[in-house]
C-alpha cells in the first residue's frame, strides 16, 4: 500500500524499502529557493547513505531518516515519493560525486597524459564513498534496479572520459573507432580491479594501475607503441 505525504503512517517508521512503485524524483522549488531546498536534500542523502551502510536497508525508515536529517517526514515523501525515487536518487548522487572528482582533474594539453591522470582519480573517487560505491555497484538496497533513465544519467557522469579518449584518437594516439567503445573498456577494467581490491584479494592500487595501462596500450596505434 502506498503511504501518501503526510500519512502518519509515515510517522510510526514505515520503511521507504517496503513502498510500492516509484514516483520518481520529485520536489521541485520556486526560484530563490533552491539553495535551502538542495541543502536539506543532500542531507537527506547523506543521511539515508549512511543509516545504510551502518545499519542495513531495514534501517531506512522515514521516521528515522527525518529524524536524523531534522526535517519533517512529509519532506521525504515530497522529494522522494516512495522507495524506489529514494534509492534512485541515492545511486545517481554517487555518479554525481564521481563527475565532480573527474571534472576536477587539471587538463594537460597532452590528451594521452590527460587520460592517464583520469584513471587515479576514478579509482579515488570510489573509495572516497565506500557507502554510495555499495549502492551504485554491490547492490546494497535489495531489489532495487535503477532505471533506465537513471542509468544514462550515470553512465553520463564518465562523459569526461569519452571527450578525452576523443581527443586521443584525434591526436592520432589511439586507434580510430567510437570514444565510447574505449571509455567502456577502460571503466570495465578499472571496476574490476576496484571491486577485487575492495574484496580484499589486491592489497593496494597497483594492479589497478596495471590493468588499466594495458587497456590504453590494447588501443594505442601502433607507431606510438613503438615510440613509447
Amino acid at each position: 500500500m502506498r503511504v501518501r505525504r503526510g500519512d502518519p503512517r509515515g510517522e510510526k517508521g514505515t520503511s521507504l524499502m517496503g513502498s510500492p512503485a516509484p514516483l520518481g524524483l520529485q520536489g521541485a522549488t520556486a526560484p530563490g529557493q533552491r539553495s535551502a531546498h538542495e541543502e536539506l536534500r543532500q542531507r537527506v542523502l547523506d543521511v539515508a547513505c549512511r543509516l545504510l551502510m551502518n545499519s542495513g536497508p531495514e534501517s531506512l525508515t522515514v521516521r528515522r531518516i527525518a529524524a536524523e536529517a531534522d526535517c519533517p517526514t512529509t519532506v521525504i515523501y515530497t522529494m522522494f515519493g516512495s522507495k524506489e525515487g529514494l534509492a534512485e536518487a541515492l545511486y545517481l548522487e554517487g555518479f554525481e560525486r564521481v563527475r565532480r572528482r573527474l571534472e576536477a582533474v587539471p587538463p594537460h594539453p597532452d590528451p594521452l597524459e590527460y587520460l592517464r591522470a583520469l584513471g587515479p582519480a576514478y579509482r579515488e573517487a570510489c573509495f572516497a564513498e565506500p557507502a554510495y560505491y555499495s549502492l551504485m555497484f554491490e547492490k546494497a538496497i535489495p531489489g532495487f534496479e535503477p532505471s533506465e533513465r537513471a542509468r544514462t544519467l550515470a553512465r553520463a557522469a564518465l562523459n569526461i572520459l569519452d571527450r578525452v579518449v576523443a581527443d586521443c584518437i584525434s591526436a592520432g594516439y589511439l586507434v580510430p573507432t567510437q570514444p565510447r567503445k574505449i571509455a567502456d573498456a577502460l571503466w570495465a577494467a578499472a571496476q574490476g580491479a576496484i571491486s577485487l581490491e575492495r574484496a580484499g584479494y589486491f592489497r593496494d592500487g597497483s594492479n589497478y594501475e596495471l590493468v588499466t595501462t594495458a587497456t590504453v596500450l590494447h588501443f594505442l596505434v601502433k607507431r606510438n607503441k613503438r615510440n613509447r
